[in-house]
């Protein structure tokens, strides 16, 4: 019996291209339902429910609007409440007042994160 080693692009190959993707994971609960429901609606936004979490994935930025999260739930939602229903998140997170930011990008969350976007020498 002969085997092979697979190398290069086999089954669990590593890409290390960037995905230009970012997403949370949220708990399957009603107000994790909200904020999916909400997010569905975002242009280049995924939406994948499994039993217990709810995916929610987009390209280069989702930003998850607090006072819009807030009208449909009839109460007040702040970022705290987000951050409570998120089990995991990938991207660049920026938690304002108003609204939880997700970017793909460290780049596009410059202005936000005090990133260093000069080159070095």
């Amino acid at each position: 019996m002969t085997s092979t080693l697979e190398t290069g692009l086999g089954r669990f190959h590593a890409d290390n291209t960037a995905s230009n993707q970012c997403g949370v994971t949220l708990m399957n609960t009603p107000d994790g339902e909200v904020v999916a429901r909400i997010s569905s609606t975002r242009p280049d936004v995924t939406i994948r429910r499994l039993p217990s979490m709810i995916r929610v994935d987009g390209v280069r930025k989702i930003v998850f609007d607090m006072p819009e999260i807030s009208e449909v739930l009839g109460r007040e939602f702040t970022p705290a409440d987000f951050e409570e229903i998120m089990s995991t998140h990938y991207g660049r997170m920026v938690v304002l007042d108003d609204k939880v930011v997700m970017f793909a990008n460290p780049e596009d969350a410059a202005e936000y994160i005090d990133f260093d976007l000069k080159p070095v020498k």
